[in-house]
C-alpha cells in the first residue's frame, strides 16, 4: 500500500523526475535516470523510509526498492539491493 513517504522516479520532459504518488509536479528533475533514483531513496530516507519505484523508458515500472525503515513486503526475494 503506497504512503505519502513513497517516492516515484518518472520520465519528464527535462529528464527523469521525482514524484510524489499522486502527485503533479516533480519535487526534482534530474539529468539521469541514477541520478532521480539516489534522489528519491534520501528523500524517502529522510522521510523515515518507505518504497521508491522505478519508472523505465516504456513508462512502465520496472523495479522498486525498500529504504529502511520501510516495511518491505518480499524481503527475501529482495536479493537486488
Amino acid at each position: 500500500m503506497p504512503t505519502s513517504k513513497d517516492r516515484y522516479v518518472v520520465k519528464h520532459d527535462d529528464g527523469w523526475a521525482v514524484k510524489r504518488g499522486g502527485g503533479d509536479r516533480a519535487s526534482s528533475v534530474h539529468r539521469t535516470q541514477a541520478e532521480a533514483e539516489a534522489a528519491a531513496k534520501r528523500t524517502v530516507k529522510n522521510l523515515g523510509g518507505g518504497e521508491v519505484r522505478i519508472q523505465g523508458r516504456d513508462g512502465k515500472f520496472r523495479d522498486s526498492d525498500t529504504v529502511p525503515p520501510g516495511n518491505d513486503p518480499h524481503p527475501p526475494k529482495d536479493r537486488k539491493h
